[in-house]
């Protein structure tokens, strides 16, 4: 049976449940570390024992939330119209379908953690993503509606806010300390069992997953189910080292594999949220790929390591720098590449505009390359209000036309849409798609966009283009 990666997160419509898609920072000081007792201490007489957690669960639980949400789903296109997808009158109907598809609730159960006493909570970005509300609950039964301040797709962190004081927080730890063997505990809501504490050691550390290329997760055997999506991985100090997020499965449920987001990467992402309500990653511009042996022997480099470049972007930073294809990248300013999966978290942590110092292996022998780092091209077009008001957004990450692409579309300007959701898609926008105005207003920008999206009333007409042709896509905006 072919193994998958799941994100952890459950989600159910009515009464059946079924797995969806599964900076460092100081403690406050209010928060409280679990007594050294936690550790299991080996004696000559007694031999090892297994470390007691109840100490870390009864004082870090508490700062550990259950999340619901809500989620609309809409009938599909294909069922309200009497065309195959492949037939030319489905695109075209598809926007003027009638009658109005009925809007179907469904849920899902996540978890999270308090990091701040005035009521901000880390959880995953797809615990949250496309939920018309949701609803925080703490260990003592309080509930609360959450806003959400902002989600990051590419690293799976969003950032939650409940209107509450003196809130319980965990200790926030640094996951660059973590050893390979050591314990450490998840806290979590494993298919809506509130509380849920599990235990296991770290099995590896800086795992790349497909499709992951900005985290270097923390691999774990802790049992990770649904529904601990958000929820935290804490070492025996009760400090937060990681996020659970995914698991390797063939059924679903847990099997002995779970992936952590490092804490380090979740503080920082979180911090972005927080203060601009989007993430900002450096860029350069290659593709790149592991060091095998044979590959070392074939480079002349003494051992394995490194990332290999096997592409460059033409008119991207590290090309115009002077980085080829063939070079071996052995380090980011002063921080070694060791493997290829820690180059990507390295750049996207470097802001853009700064000139970051990169030691290949070219030729034979080392040299320092000097980089002006670029920006990540895509944005989300994201709400930082209430999620009951977040139909009011489109729902869409876009980025805007690059030269080549204006020409070809004889467009001045214009966003390209590269992942819809929410209310465009519901209209029919779908990746690929052209924003070229909204109200017949010419769109430049992700920014001017957002503008316009304040500006506008509950409905707005989206003029896009797809392939050859041009329509205006009438979104309700709820």
């Amino acid at each position: 049976m072919k193994v998958k990666l799941i994100r952890a997160a459950v989600i159910a419509a009515f009464l059946p449940a079924f797995v969806a898609g599964c900076s460092p920072s100081t403690a406050s000081p209010t928060a409280k570390a679990p007594a050294d007792a936690v550790v299991a201490q080996a004696s000559a007489g007694a031999g090892f024992r297994a470390p007691d957690f109840s100490e870390l669960a009864e004082q870090a639980g508490p700062a550990v939330v259950n999340i619901s949400v809500t989620k609309p789903v809409s009938a599909a296109a294909g069922e309200l119209l009497p065309f195959d997808e492949n037939d030319p009158l489905f695109g075209f109907f598809r926007h003027f379908r009638l009658p109005v598809p009925k809007q179907a609730p469904m849920r899902g159960v996540g978890s999270g953690f308090i990091v701040s006493p005035d009521g901000y909570v880390l959880t995953n970005a797809h615990v949250v993503d496309g939920a018309r509300e949701v609803d925080v609950k703490l260990t003592d039964h309080r509930e609360f509606t959450a806003k959400v301040v902002g989600t990051d797709r590419n690293s799976d962190i969003a950032l939650l806010k409940i209107e509450a004081k003196d809130l319980p927080v965990v200790r926030i730890g640094h996951s660059q300390d973590i050893k390979v063997g050591q314990w450490v505990v998840a806290m979590g809501s494993p298919f809506g069992f509130e509380n849920s504490v599990t235990a296991g050691i770290i099995s590896a550390k800086s795992r790349s997953l497909p499709g992951e290329g900005y985290v270097p997760f923390i691999q774990t055997d802790v049992a990770v189910n649904p529904g601990n999506s958000g929820g935290p991985l804490f070492d025996l100090n009760g400090n937060v080292i990681g996020i659970n997020s995914q698991i390797y499965s063939q059924t679903g449920g847990y099997m002995g594999l779970s992936f952590a987001i490092p804490i380090d990467v979740a503080m920082h992402v979180k911090d972005q949220l927080q203060k601009y309500g989007k993430v900002t990653r450096g860029r350069i511009g290659v593709a790149i790929q592991p060091v095998n042996q044979s590959l070392a022997q074939s480079f002349g480099l003494p051992k394995p390591e490194g990332a290999l470049v096997s592409s460059v972007d033409d008119e991207g930073p590290a090309a115009r720098a002077g980085i080829k294809a063939g070079d071996v990248i052995l380090a980011w300013n002063g921080k070694a590449v060791d493997e290829s999966a820690t180059l990507p978290a390295l750049v996207a942590d470097t802001a853009p505009g700064q000139i970051a110092q990169v030691r290949v292996w070219r030729d034979g022998k080392e040299r320092t390359v000097s980089v002006t780092v670029g920006s990540m091209p895509n944005e989300k077009v994201a709400s930082s209000e209430n999620p009951a008001a977040n139909s009011g957004k489109l729902g869409l990450v876009v980025r805007p036309l690059t030269a080549q692409e204006r020409s070809q579309l004889h467009a001045s300007a214009g966003l390209v849409v590269e992942d819809a959701g929410g209310a465009a898609a519901a209209a029919g926008v779908q990746p690929g798609d052209v924003i070229l105005a909204l109200n017949n207003l010419p769109v430049r920008s992700v920014e001017q966009l957002r503008r316009l999206l304040d500006q506008a009333g509950k409905h707005v007409a989206l003029l896009v283009q797809r392939d050859a042709a041009r329509m205006y896509v009438p979104v309700d905006l709820g």
